[in-house]
């Protein structure tokens, strides 16, 4: 039976198919100096299979090509768009190569990303075709649109493959932690507009982890199309540099998997961050029929306020409030362990009453320093002149930021200037 038939008899009968992981992420971590991790067919071609073969040999069905993001309008900010054919016919023998090694007739998908900037509906047309066209002619079995935040452009690239191509499309957005996309398209919304296109399977992958993606599905099921989900490990953050994600059990994932099974999902797999080894769990939940071991439950978060809390106006949100200039004066913290000549510092500026406010910097010029939010607290409390630090989300993860913010909020801090 040819593979498309077989593919999209799997969709129909089950069981569902495991997808592979974070093919970019690792592929980046594992080939220094690339421009682009698409770059690597060329330059690293052994690399590229030696991952591929890892997906398979953890149990993957359905490999993506490395090609998310070389269509000509990425390439080019790499200039790398003059070897726009090249790279594509690459990733796609890098891929059959993979599954002849494995001796296993998976499926070999045929990865499109965004374009990463606007465009014109018929510039991105053009662009998300071109791409399509060479990916099928090295032979994909199917496509994989994913990564979309935008449902429109998501559409337009739909209708570029559809317009050179015949074969299946697996069309994913992506998702915040409830079911939306950045620009507040919910995954209800984006399953209406996705049912009435001609995909085989809609879904949800990168996003904000794990409940992220079952948030989507959940939205997403019914009566349309097959589902699927691939979703990042959970949300990464900068460390020295490099990009890092969260660590996450291997049975982590084989819960996922059976909770997305339950919601509809015919093809579980991941993206940045997932590695073989939550790619084997997911498929050794799938193959033993795992049932979900706790109830999955969906609650959208709340500010909690401590009882007898006062709810004061700072000076600074009055001030903007009643459009008042406002004059603050930045400093930075000590890079020792002391703050004393700051607190002394703001208390002279506070007295001279040329400045109503002390604006505290974080890590500047990328030097470790005292931390903004505890500085501000002590000046707040023994120098008694409101502060606004600073606060960067470079060295933290969410959980983090959530941390120190909320023990900043317990000492009085209540002014933040945020910065990315």
């Amino acid at each position: 039976m040819p593979r498309v038939s077989r593919f999209l008899e799997r969709l129909a009968a089950g069981p569902p198919i495991v997808a592979d992981g974070g093919m970019g992420a690792l592929i980046s971590a594992a080939v220094p100096r690339l421009r682009s991790p698409e770059e690597a067919n060329v330059r690293a071609p052994q690399a590229v299979v030696s991952l591929h073969l890892g997906f398979i040999n953890a149990g993957a069905e359905l490999i993506e090509t490395n090609s998310f993001g070389a269509n000509r309008r990425k390439l080019a900010a790499h200039y790398l768009e003059n070897e726009l054919e090249t790279i594509n016919s690459t990733a796609v023998r890098l891929a059959r190569e993979a599954r002849e090694v494995a001796g296993r007739d998976v499926f070999i998908a045929g990865s499109i990303g965004p374009l990463g900037e606007s465009a014109t509906r018929r510039v991105r047309t053009d662009l998300f075709a071109e791409q399509a066209l060479v990916l099928e002619g090295r032979g994909v079995d199917v496509f994989a649109v994913e990564t979309f935040y935008d449902l429109e452009e998501l559409e337009d690239a739909v209708l570029a493959v559809r317009s050179v191509s015949s074969l299946p499309i697996v069309a994913l957005m992506t998702f915040d932690e409830t079911a939306e996309t950045l620009a507040g398209v919910t995954a209800a919304e984006a399953a209406e507009r996705l049912n009435n296109l001609d995909v085989a399977v809609m879904g949800a992958n990168h996003g904000a982890g794990l409940m992220a993606a079952l948030a989507a599905l959940e939205q997403m099921g019914g009566d349309g199309k097959p589902l699927a989900a691939l979703p990042n490990i959970g949300l990464a953050s900068l460390a020295g540099g490099r990009v890092v994600y969260p660590h996450a059990t291997p049975d982590y994932f084989a819960e996922f998997a059976a909770h997305a099974r339950d919601l509809g999902a015919r093809i579980i797999g991941g993206c940045c961050g997932t590695t073989p080894a939550e790619i084997a769990a997911i498929d050794e939940a799938l193959a033993e029929e795992r049932k979900p071991r706790a109830r999955l439950e969906f609650a959208e978060r709340e500010l909690l306020v401590s009882l007898g809390e006062e709810l004061l106006e700072t000076g600074l949100a009055r001030a903007l409030r009643e459009r008042e200039w406002v004059v603050t004066i930045q400093l930075d913290p000590p890079l020792g362990g002391s703050s004393k000549g700051l607190v002394e510092l703001a208390l002279a500026i506070g007295e001279s009453g040329k400045a109503g406010y002390v604006d505290i910097n974080d890590n500047a010029t990328a030097r470790a320093g005292m931390s903004s939010l505890i500085v501000s607290a002590t000046i707040e409390r023994q120098a008694g002149i409101e502060t606004i630090p600073h606060l960067t989300t470079r060295d933290a993860s969410v959980m983090g930021l959530e941390s120190m913010l909320l023990g900043a909020h317990s000492e009085g801090v209540r002014n933040i200037l945020a910065i990315t």
